[in-house]
């Protein structure tokens, strides 16, 4: 059969890092015989090289190519591609993994829109990665209708036979930004580009010793060098004009303004961050004009202007003040409406913990050459934020905790000015965003970040602390296949959800026995649980010490409760007591406070028997060994990064 997609790692000195790359590439939905992986050891010198070669012995799938040390990715990756059979070229890092069905859905969505280039959408753990890009999905990507030159990292699906027509390879050698060079070429010159935003399909990782090449600090001269290179690329196949200029603003915006602004500029080594300001602004006065800095965020114009007129000093007070200012979302209403979660909140900038004000009545003016001191610059991002401010958005994510899986939520939001005194006004965003259970991918529990975009900033923070008294956490909810439970974290107090997960601390153990009624064979109990106008069909587990029966049941609104409606087979009952389970999705069991009593020709309800003292300190005593061995376990896999990969 042909070979579909052909997986390029690059490897060098991986350790036990590599493992769970591995797993997830002989984990892949798409069958065996239609994919290959090809491991190019770039002269490792630690166990890999015969790690490898054990594992192409015992997998037909699997080639491993050995070379020398070359001293960076680009080689190893143009090796890759001379071996590769496929129709299209996967590159994979080594330290990073794949989602489950990645090759399958790039693959496909790729063979379905004629793409040459398939971007699927990434999760970044304990690493960036881009956002925008991925808030749906783009079946034909551009550069100029889609944020793609926001990616160039080049882990992507390429069409084999697209890089061998172009003559596109990697450059070679020990230097940076080689995928910068590869991936922004491929995007002017592909014939189509897809971007899958609606499933995970690489998951990069930040290894625990920080050890990646990316996280490296590297030699400015070298650096900058480099990347002259991809913007000579952006020359070679662009005219002069907006579109240059838009791309040529992502290697400023990036690689240049955001290196010199607020905590990150501030936290590298003082001689350092001096000699990457020379380089930087090299390049600012050497390569682009005016209209490259002139479609920046407000705070960024004004750094690229200090840049410019080369005032080191300025910029560094410019970041002193930014590393000051954060955002702040208070939790509102969090509620459920039908089977969907509505989560109210507000959120604005803080400056050392209170709210940012700015000037009501300035007026905006653009930005014509740099200002003229530090005070001039606040005034004038000031006046342009306010100025701006019908523009600003705010969005909720879900970001799964484990895999860093991250999703947009609809959100409703409106923007209010609100006087803070003196001729000053806080601006303030009121949302409320609608969960839906049926669109959370898998269990586990999820995060609830808010994402602002506000004048010169776009930034993220959890959504909470909610208030004790006012911020009550609404009922778990059986809806949309999946049993989800919103929580405030402790000690922070902050949203989350669980998903499919909890099955003691969904609240169940509030229902008295007494509020369980049985007329006739039909039991009804009134559970603190949400479930949609549907009747959502669930089933009543009843059990016995030799004897279990499943009855069908329904949950439907009830007031702020759920009702839980049951025919009791009342003739298969008889002298025994039955404890009671609800039956949720998944298919999981929640232990109900309550048990069926069976004698006399008549069932009582009756609260669940206790278990003897001995059980519940043998119990209790499972628990803390299984507590113990899970953090154990976690402490091992932060240290080799080995074993399972938990989704």
């Amino acid at each position: 059969m042909p070979i579909k997609v052909s997986v390029v790692v690059p490897v060098y000195n991986p350790g036990a890092y590599i493992e769970d790359c591995i797993a997830s590439l002989l984990g892949q939905s798409l069958p065996p015989d239609e994919y290959e992986v090809i491991f190019v050891d770039d002269g490792s010198t630690d166990d890999t090289p015969a790690r490898l070669d054990a594992l192409a012995a015992a997998e037909p799938r699997v080639t491993v190519v050995h070379q020398e040390n070359s001293g960076w990715s680009g080689k190893p990756r143009n090796v890759g591609i001379a071996a590769a059979r496929g129709e299209y070229v996967m590159f994979v890092d080594n330290d990073d993994y794949l989602g489950d069905e990645a090759l399958e859905r790039m693959y496909d969505y790729g063979v379905a829109n004629a793409a040459d280039v398939v971007v699927g959408k990434m999760a970044g753990k304990g690493r960036a990665v881009p956002v925008e890009l991925f808030r749906r999905n783009h079946p034909r990507a551009t550069v100029d209708n889609a944020p793609l030159i926001d990616s160039l990292t080049p882990h992507k699906m390429f069409r084999r036979a697209f890089l061998d027509d172009i003559g596109l390879r990697f450059p070679e050698g020990r230097r940076r930004l080689e995928d910068h060079v590869f991936v922004t070429e491929a995007y002017l010159r592909a014939s189509n580009v897809s971007v899958l935003g609606d499933y995970v399909c690489y998951y990069h990782v930040r290894r625990d010793d920080s050890s990646n090449a990316g996280f490296q600090r590297f030699d400015p001269g070298g650096y900058f060098k480099n990347l002259r290179e991809a913007l000579d690329v952006v020359e070679r196949y662009t005219e002069p004009g907006p579109a240059r200029d838009l791309l040529f603003r992502r290697w400023l915006r990036v690689e240049m303004v955001e290196r010199m602004r607020g905590r990150r500029f501030l936290t590298m080594p003082a001689d350092w961050r001096r000699g990457l300001f020379e380089e930087i602004h090299q390049v600012v006065v050497e390569r682009f004009g005016t209209g490259v800095a002139a479609g920046l965020q407000p705070t960024q114009q004004v750094v690229a202007a200090l840049i410019a007129a080369d005032r080191y000093d300025d910029v560094e007070a410019f970041a002193e003040w930014e590393a000051g200012i954060s955002l702040r979302a208070v939790p509102e209403r969090v509620a459920w409406e039908n089977g969907t979660l509505r989560v109210g909140f507000t959120a604005e900038h803080t400056v050392a913990g209170e709210p940012m004000t700015f000037a009501a009545d300035t007026a905006r003016t653009p930005l014509d050459g740099p200002p003229a001191d530090l005070a001039a610059a606040i005034a004038w991002v000031g006046a342009d934020t306010v100025a701006r401010f019908g523009g600003s958005t705010a969005d909720l994510l879900l970001r799964e905790r484990v895999g860093a899986a991250q999703y947009f939520q609809p959100v409703e939001f409106t923007r209010e000015d609100v006087p803070a005194g003196d001729g000053c006004v806080r601006l303030v965003l009121r949302a409320t965003a609608t969960v839906d259970p049926a669109t959370l991918t898998h269990d586990g529990l999820w995060d609830a970040f808010v994402r602002v975009k506000l004048g010169g900033w776009t930034k993220e923070c959890r959504l909470g602390p909610a208030s004790r008294k006012d911020r009550p956490a609404p009922y778990a909810a059986v809806a949309g296949g999946h049993v989800v439970l919103p929580y405030w974290t402790s000690p922070h107090r902050n949203l989350a959800l669980d998903v499919d997960r909890a099955t003691h601390r969904v609240g169940l153990d509030a229902l008295a026995p007494h509020d369980v009624t049985i007329s006739g064979t039909r039991l009804r109990a009134p559970l603190p649980l949400h479930a949609p106008d549907d009747g959502t069909g669930l089933s009543l587990r009843l059990t016995s010490p030799t004897t279990i029966h499943d009855v069908p049941a329904t949950l439907t609104p009830h007031g702020s409760c759920a009702l839980l409606e049951a025919t009791l087979p009342l003739g298969e009952l008889r002298g025994a007591t039955w404890r009671a389970a609800l039956g949720a999705p998944g298919p999981r069991f929640l232990t109900l406070p309550f048990a069926l009593r069976a004698g006399a020709g008549r069932v009582r309800v009756v609260r669940t028997p206790r278990p003897s003292a001995l059980r519940r300190l043998s119990r209790r005593a499972r628990r803390r060994l299984g507590t113990l061995l899970g953090r154990t376990a976690a402490r091992l896999r932060a240290r080799v990064q080995a074993g399972a990969r938990r989704r």
